[in-house]
């Protein structure tokens, strides 16, 4: 019992430093890290996306839905860096951990569909999907403590729920449409991410709007 007392006195004081080195670090290289972070995941999203286009069927362009179709579309964000400048940090913080937590299922689903993608680049997108999963988690764990230090309006965060459902496609023409569908919605959010992210990180660092 006493053997068991002590390893649970070691884990909790492992737990307290943790948090504590976590609320030792600035705001400034928490914003840092996760512009950094949110900069690799549009950047593979893109790359993704190009290797989809290389492969794509012209009739995908003619039938793939518009990006207001995205599931994403209600939310109202800031069209561009000037937009965005306007809106407070705990807003724009708020805004981008909505669009992040609302791809955890549709990420999945490209992780589970990618399986079955009719691409000869299938295995490259495959690897790609589950980094993009990798990195959203961890973008969204930092985002989550960075919430915590910026006050309640920054913790506040709005439902998107995806309903488009596992099913991508039977046939080669679908499945290739809906996954470069999903995937592009995955993109113009993500490039929202990275804009909001990157004019908190100015303001933090106190720089000139020119400059974010």
């Amino acid at each position: 019992m006493a053997h068991g007392r002590t390893s649970g006195s070691k884990l909790f004081m492992t737990v307290l430093c943790m948090v504590a080195a976590c609320n030792a670090v600035p705001i400034t290289e928490l914003l840092d890290r996760a512009s950094q972070r949110s900069d690799k995941l549009h950047s593979l999203s893109t790359t993704l996306t190009q290797e989809l286009d290389s492969h794509f069927p012209p009739i995908g362009w003619m039938i793939m839905p518009r990006p207001s179709m995205c599931h994403t579309s209600s939310l109202r964000t800031p069209n561009d860096k000037e937009q965005a400048l306007q809106v407070s940090e705990s807003d724009l913080l708020s805004l981008a951990r909505s669009l992040l937590k609302s791809w955890v299922d549709p990420l999945l689903v490209l992780s589970t569909s990618v399986n079955t993608l009719p691409h000869p680049a299938q295995s490259s997108i495959s690897n790609k999907i589950q980094e993009l999963q990798e990195n959203s988690k961890s973008l969204g764990d930092g985002l989550d403590i960075l919430s915590g230090k910026m006050g309640p309006a920054a913790q506040t965060v709005s439902l998107l729920p995806y309903r488009g459902g596992n099913d991508i496609g039977q046939d080669r023409i679908s499945k290739l449409t809906n996954f470069h569908f999903l995937l592009s919605c995955f993109r113009r959010d993500s490039h929202k991410i990275d804009s909001f992210l990157k004019v908190l990180r100015c303001r933090a660092a106190k720089l000139q709007p020119e400059m974010c």
